[in-house]
């Protein structure tokens, strides 16, 4: 192989290699997001959204709330948990169908020195991690994968 073309294949090597697009298709999110943006950029998350059956007596719990839920979710686009229980969240949110449970989204980078800044000392340590809020205090954490299911582990929280 001559060296102009040695030098063109490591120059695409590295453009791949440093690309905030990896070359699956995956990208890297940072910061906050919607759920839409994960969707539309992660569209690899779709189908675990679309095959994801919460139990319908647990979503029927979460339509009957009295009062305002908040959630933040720390997730990693490139984190198989996150795609996994960030995805059936999506879906549990879908069926619940109720403005009570509000959310808001984090996407923390790959790069663990560089997390910091986006945790702004709330002390996590797995991604993903789900806050659950009531009156505006935390009443409890989903750390990276439910003890049960994400909706039940929810409803749990919530119920305390």
């Amino acid at each position: 192989m001559n060296k102009r073309r040695m030098k063109a294949r490591t120059f695409f090597s590295i453009l791949l290699v440093s690309s905030t697009v990896p070359f699956y298709g995956q990208t890297e999110l940072t910061g906050p997001v919607t759920q839409a943006e994960v969707l539309e950029r992660c569209p690899e998350w779709r189908p675990v959204v679309a095959a994801y059956q919460p139990k319908p007596e647990v979503i029927e719990k979460l339509r009957a709330l009295a009062r305002e839920v908040h959630v933040d979710v720390f997730l990693g686009t490139w984190c198989s948990d996150s795609k996994t229980r960030v995805s059936e969240y999506f879906k549990v949110l879908e069926m619940a169908d109720t403005p009570l449970i509000q959310t808001s989204y984090l996407a923390v980078p790959e790069d663990k020195t560089k997390r910091a800044a986006f945790y702004q000392g709330r002390d996590i340590l797995k991604i993903p991690t789900f806050l659950i809020f009531l009156d505006g205090k935390e009443k409890g954490r989903i750390i990276e994968a439910p003890a049960k299911s994400v909706e039940e582990d929810l409803v749990a929280i919530i119920e305390r």
